[in-house]
């Protein structure tokens, strides 16, 4: 699963346990502007660096899995946990020089000049 969306939070590296790290992403998701969601995103173990070059506000692309687990307290009541598990993060290139060279690059064919109106219709219909 992927979604684009702007850094809003990078946490710390977390220590759980021992033989266990984990470190946290929000990301500013905002399919409809008008309500602006906030996902949290985390990896764990040699994956931690992955959010090391982000900046806040970066535009950024998660790529993640979700995980789903079950959780018995001493009472006996199961609770449900959902994560989302990072995988990869892709800066998104918001640079505009890459589009403009784009744009002014030369078309293959020359333009037509449709302005002069010569009476003359070859089209088919």
């Amino acid at each position: 699963m992927e979604i684009t969306g702007k850094v809003h939070e990078i946490g710390q590296v977390q220590q759980v346990t021992d033989t266990f790290k984990k470190r946290d992403l929000v990301v500013q998701y905002a399919e409809n502007p008008q309500f602006v969601e906030y996902i949290k995103f985390e990896a764990t173990q040699d994956r931690v660096n992955l959010f090391d070059n982000l900046n806040l506000g970066d535009e950024v692309t998660v790529s993640f899995n979700l995980r789903g687990r079950p959780w018995t307290n001493k009472e006996g009541v199961t609770t449900y946990f959902n994560s989302l598990v990072a995988w990869r993060v892709n800066k998104v290139n918001t640079d505009t020089s890459s589009a403009a060279g784009y744009q002014n690059q030369p078309d293959s064919a020359p333009p037509i000049d449709i302005s002069s109106d010569s009476g003359e219709d070859d089209l088919p219909f």
